[in-house]
């Protein structure tokens, strides 16, 4: 099969542990690269970030990275994307209408709706059928703004729009069952749902291997994007009654801004963080280690006793696997993905978010019973190369794509129209209920 991948913010280029650069782009960029190891050939559209990059970049045989012109040619906020979109989608119509794919995913609501936007305005210049979309949102705004509240700096029309994607397209892919029930309540048929969890790379990430060295007795590990959502100053707090409590233990925190800590100073959430830590006494037990690179991190994981992700909310998360496919236990919220991948006392714990005396008493006790401990980091093992290997989730994904092509004949219900805003195309919410 030809798939387009369409995602507008996430390239599979990008450098990750930035603000917007994190599991999305590992996501797309595996995910492509494991059709393409199934015979299928992938192009992957994403926004221009630098006026430097090359239009179109072979990221491995299979696998194309196309960089669309629209809006400025240098990095913006995933949250101001949304006026640039109408050109995203007039340019990704204009190379379907020569080139056209058998499929197309999109990944977040915004390439969902360019991507909507694209097959309808091919469909109308050929008369033809309609490319199938497939749509994976990656997160979703009523659940960011459930937890988010007035933090949340997702653009007004995400609330109507994103919704009208997930109706609007041939197939949602859902990452988790948490997702699925979001899904259902947004409006989504169930019929159009298909769950497919995001994967990891257990040739990357095993147990076997360099481990990186140990500054104390004992290792926490967390590692995700800085931002306050991720929870990381809810480990920094566990790790406080950890120390008061008279254990040598350290905590290595990788994430945030600038390679390998370059920029760290000027990112507020690291100040944040660093505030926390002298606050509380622990700052020369935490390591902020800025972004590592994919290969440097299974020596991480593997030098770690326990591996942390507290975040108040997390839509898949891709941490947990990777720390699992390198035999880690994990504790881990119980929000989102997590409650899926994490298997309650046999491949980690489960605790409430926002809950630095939970954390801690599950890291304690797993830094006591290093068998129990060694046993949930086998399970993990075990759990991820049956269920969560790339070739397996590219298969998955591969079967509702070849559903749709066999089976796919007349219009998307909610077809997209242009209206005069000035802020993009999006579905007209009258058509949208007249059509139900």
């Amino acid at each position: 099969m030809r798939i387009a991948m369409v995602s507008e913010h996430a390239s599979p280029l990008a450098v990750l542990g930035g603000v917007d650069a994190g599991g999305q782009n590992v996501h797309v960029a595996a995910l492509s690269g494991a059709l393409a190891d199934r015979g299928h050939e992938v192009t992957v559209y994403t926004r221009r970030e630098d006026a430097e990059l090359p239009a179109r970049v072979m990221l491995r045989p299979g696998v194309e990275v196309v960089h669309v012109d629209a809006g400025p040619a240098r990095a913006v906020s995933k949250d101001e994307l949304f006026p640039y979109m109408a050109t995203f989608a007039q340019v990704l119509a204009a190379e379907w209408f020569v080139d056209r794919p058998d499929v197309v995913h999109g990944h977040f609501w915004m390439s969902g709706h360019a991507a909507l936007e694209a097959v309808s305005q091919v469909q109308v210049r050929t008369g033809g059928t309609r490319i199938p979309v497939v749509q994976t949102f990656h997160a979703l705004g009523i659940v960011k703004r459930r937890h988010q509240g007035s933090a949340d700096t997702s653009p007004e029309e995400r609330e109507w729009v994103e919704p009208a994607v997930g109706r609007g397209v041939h197939q949602v892919v859902a990452t988790c069952s948490d997702e699925a029930f979001e899904l259902k309540a947004l409006g989504v048929p169930l019929h159009a749902i298909s769950v497919v969890p995001c994967g990891v790379d257990v040739d990357r990430f095993q147990p076997t291997g360099p481990v990186e060295v140990r500054g104390r007795t004992h290792r926490v590990l967390t590692a995700s994007r800085l931002v306050r959502r991720k929870g990381v100053g809810t480990t920094i707090a566990a790790l406080a009654r950890l120390v008061e409590a008279g254990r040598d233990v350290e905590l290595v925190v990788v994430g945030g801004a600038g390679t390998a800590g370059a920029d760290l100073p000027d990112d507020p959430e690291y100040q944040r963080l660093d505030a926390l830590a002298r606050s509380l006494g622990v700052r020369d037990h935490v390591s902020f280690r800025g972004q590592l690179g994919q290969d440097d991190m299974p020596a991480v994981y593997r030098s770690a006793d326990v591996v942390v992700c507290a975040p108040w909310y997390e839509p898949f998360g891709i941490v947990p696997l990777e720390a699992m496919a390198c035999a880690r236990p994990v504790v881990a919220s119980r929000v989102g993905g997590l409650i899926d991948t994490v298997v309650e006392d046999a491949t980690g714990l489960h605790v409430p978010p926002r809950d630095e005396d939970a954390v801690a008493a599950a890291v304690a006790g797993l830094l006591d019973d290093p068998v129990r401990a060694e046993g949930y980091g086998a399970a993990g093992r075990a759990r991820v190369e049956s269920r969560y290997a790339w070739s397996r989730v590219a298969a998955d994904t591969e079967r509702v794509y070849e559903r749709l092509v066999a089976g796919v004949a007349g219009d998307i219900p909610f077809p997209a129209r242009t209206t005069s805003t000035g802020r993009g195309t999006f579905p007209d919410r009258a058509t949208e209920r007249t059509a139900r």
